[in-house]
């Protein structure tokens, strides 16, 4: 399958939060401070991804103390929040681990992604994305947003690099 030829070459996951992480409903408690759900399938994916030796990054345009720490408990070092221009910081951070567009993922749901998924080898939109980013995306979950869409892409991508069948996450991670 082509896919996984494309797959086979990923070495960096870019999220988005809200929406992909998320359902992207926002919660807020009595005092203002924001609550987010996120799934725990979509983490395990993550941390069996980053034992897989591909590296994730969040960039997001909000800001939440929820997003640091999830990012924190993930492993994830490369957390961009507050991002107005989420293009700048996509191709900063490419350029940082001297990747080249093919082995770059990204996945998202909503216009503001739109400006990543122009500087990455692989688009991946949630199924439940405006029809703008699922038009763009080169592919499309069918999981939603914050049900497992990232654990799907995780496993895609382990899949096209030959690491799914391995036992060694079962026994070592939790999401």
């Amino acid at each position: 399958m082509i896919m996984d030829e494309r797959f086979a070459k990923i070495k960096l996951l870019i999220l988005d939060v809200d929406g992909v992480l998320t359902d992207g409903r926002i919660f807020l408690n009595h005092k203002g401070e924001e609550v987010k759900a996120f799934n725990v399938k979509d983490g395990l994916g993550l941390k069996m991804l980053r034992e897989g030796g591909i590296d994730v990054a969040i960039i997001t345009g909000r800001r939440s103390g929820a997003v640091a720490h999830r990012g924190r408990e993930l492993g994830i070092t490369d957390v961009f929040q507050g991002v107005g221009k989420k293009r700048e910081i996509c191709r900063k951070l490419i350029r940082k681990k001297m990747l080249v567009t093919e082995e770059v993922c990204c996945i998202g749901d909503d216009l503001p992604d739109l400006a990543m998924f122009d500087e990455v080898g692989l688009a991946v939109a949630v199924a439940d994305a405006a029809q703008e980013v699922r038009d763009r995306a080169d592919l499309i979950t069918t999981k939603k947003g914050g049900d497992g869409a990232v654990r799907e892409l995780c496993e895609w991508i382990l899949k096209g690099r030959g690491k799914w069948a391995r036992n060694d996450f079962t026994e070592q991670i939790h999401g």
